[in-house]
């Protein structure tokens, strides 16, 4: 049987396991978060997480601001039509927490039972937790899919690794 070949960049897939790690340490975070019965922590928690975890996975794709900077006007011109197609309004942009507040209300009704579900002992809370996990998870899922994305329409690669971005 022939070897499979695959066709994926291996810095590509590097940044996405780089990216999948981070993710999953900070929606630890916001479920521990999540689980504690102080009203509005959670969503403060969130917001504070994803305003510095979206740009931290933009890095890793050499999708941070800077980066597409310092790109030359060609590969610039690549990764800006890409975005676009792409549409989304968070790469190669200042993340900011009122932009994260919108993304987190295309999730509002699972932040509305997480609200509430904290409040019942126990059981509550881990639904509570459980939730906070799987709505960061979400959201920065999709995040890492759309920076595929836009490497895979652009043409670009990411940029080789930096262990200082993943703290």
């Amino acid at each position: 049987m022939p070897k499979s070949t695959s066709t994926v960049d291996p810095r590509l897939e590097a940044a996405i396991k780089r990216s999948h790690r981070l993710l999953h340490r900070r929606a630890l975070v916001a479920a521990a978060a999540s689980a504690v019965p102080v009203p509005g922590l959670d969503w403060a928690v969130d917001a504070a997480l994803l305003s510095r975890l979206l740009p931290q996975i933009s890095e890793q794709f050499g999708l941070s601001p800077a980066q597409i900077d310092a790109l030359d006007p060609r590969a610039h011109e690549q990764v800006q039509k890409a975005i676009g197609l792409v549409g989304s309004v968070l790469i190669g942009k200042l993340v900011t927490r009122e932009m994260v507040l919108r993304l987190a209300r295309t999730v509002g009704v699972r932040l509305t039972t997480k609200q509430v579900a904290k409040y019942v002992p126990l059981a509550g809370q881990a639904v509570s937790a459980a939730l906070g996990y799987t709505i960061l998870r979400y959201l920065g899922t999709q995040h890492i899919r759309d920076c595929v994305r836009i490497c895979q329409t652009a043409q670009i690669a990411p940029p080789a690794v930096k262990s200082r971005s993943m703290k």
